[in-house]
């Protein structure tokens, strides 16, 4: 008869005796906490192939200007170009390196071209006879000498790099400044997309990178160029027949020597012959109107015994 009841144990799992159980599955589920697919970082590679035409005529360019400065440079080459978030790569830039913000108007962003140190140690170790591997430096910035290294590889980069871009896409590309301090090379926001250039140089059989970052937007006005080889394919004709045209488009230009107040009674007094001083000398530069547009500033001269000007720099709309 006894075989019929159930025993305590029994009963208490009927009447939630596994209570005990079910809290520590729900303490494990507690310890798990939930994935948010917004921080995972996506690496686009590709689809920039006229990004990777530009790059390539420049390491070209570069690679001679840089055995100017070096001979012992076997080799530049560009890696990779893909685009990522800006504070994951600075992340992966090892201290101490060279920031240097550069402009390229008409383009109104700012890039970086960023020099790892390892470049900067293996070209010292070079051009002092040492073996071309970087040395072991911990815990300090750049020498003056050392800076001085960087300043002419920086100049031969982007001189040649406003070369390659004057064939299709006329730029001025302009050093803002060169930082040690990561913090002040914020050219965009940390999780703002920027395009990354990785290259490396080959020094005597050792490879050291180095890095050009641009912001994704700063190309939306020519994206024809940067994501089509089409823009790349000129057509002879077409490019002669667009240079006629413009040839022979009429436009008004006016040169602007100096401003001058004087009385109307002054003025009546003028004769043929009267000399007016402006006070002007051929090392100045004065603007040049296009229409009623400042377009241009200029060196008032002669050409074939009629006066000219002869232009120095444009103007961009920001500057108006």
């Amino acid at each position: 008869m006894s075989d019929e009841f159930l025993s305590q144990e029994e009963i208490d799992a009927l009447l939630g005796g596994g209570t005990k159980e079910e809290e520590k599955v729900e303490e494990e589920k507690a310890e798990v906490a939930p994935f948010d697919f917004s921080e995972v970082e996506h690496i686009k590679k590709g689809g920039l192939p006229g990004f990777e035409l530009i790059f390539e005529r420049w390491i070209k360019a570069f690679r001679e200007e840089a055995r100017k400065l070096l001979p012992q440079i076997n080799m530049i080459t560009k890696e990779n170009i893909y685009i990522s978030r800006f504070q994951n790569f600075m992340l992966k830039i090892p201290l101490p390196s060279s920031y240097t913000i550069f402009s390229m108007r008409p383009l109104k962003e700012s890039a970086l071209l960023v020099i790892d140190s390892r470049l900067v140690f293996t070209v010292i170790s070079v051009l002092f006879g040492g073996p071309a591997k970087p040395f072991k430096v911990e815990g300090r910035e750049f020498t003056k000498l050392e800076m001085r290294v960087i300043e002419d590889f920086i100049n031969a980069a982007l001189r040649t790099f406003e070369q390659v871009w004057d064939s299709f896409y006329p730029v001025m590309v302009e050093i803002r400044s060169i930082e040690l301090n990561p913090s002040l090379a914020r050219i965009v926001s940390p999780n703002e997309k920027v395009i990354i250039v990785e290259c490396k140089m080959d020094i005597e059989g050792y490879e050291a990178p180095f890095y050009f970052c641009f912001p994704q937007s700063m190309f939306l006005p020519i994206k024809e160029i940067v994501y089509s080889q089409v823009a790349f394919a000129e057509d002879p004709v077409w490019k002669k027949n667009i240079e006629e045209k413009v040839r022979k488009i009429n436009v008004k230009l006016s040169f602007e020597l100096t401003k001058m107040r004087m009385k109307v009674k002054d003025i009546l007094d003028w004769e043929e012959g009267t000399e007016l001083n402006l006070f002007v000398s051929s090392d100045e530069e004065f603007p040049l109107y296009v229409e009623d547009k400042l377009k241009f500033y200029a060196r008032f001269g002669k050409y074939n015994d009629k006066y000219a000007a002869m232009i120095t720099k444009p103007v961009f709309e920001e500057e108006q």
